[in-house]
């Protein structure tokens, strides 16, 4: 058990950087792709506005609601 300690506390001092470059490279990848289905939907932030166009569009509407801390999505 000391051992790995040790070897934590070790492993814990090594500084991590990155550069300029190999930042944009993980940033750039962590971006969603502009061509994703979801970004085609015509979002609402008012559920008001959301209803009004589902009904005059004779279209069901889907809510998705949640309360809580977003980790437990109580």
């Amino acid at each position: 058990m000391k051992y790995l300690l040790i070897i934590f506390l070790g492993i814990s001092q090594i500084s991590w950087s990155l550069t300029h470059e190999e930042f944009k490279t993980l940033h750039q990848s962590l971006q969603p792709d502009p061509d994703e289905t979801w970004r085609s939907i015509p979002w609402k932030v008012s559920v008001i506005d959301g209803q009004n166009d589902a009904n005059q569009q004779n279209k069901l509407i889907f809510i998705w609601a949640m309360d809580g801390h977003p980790m437990t999505c109580t």
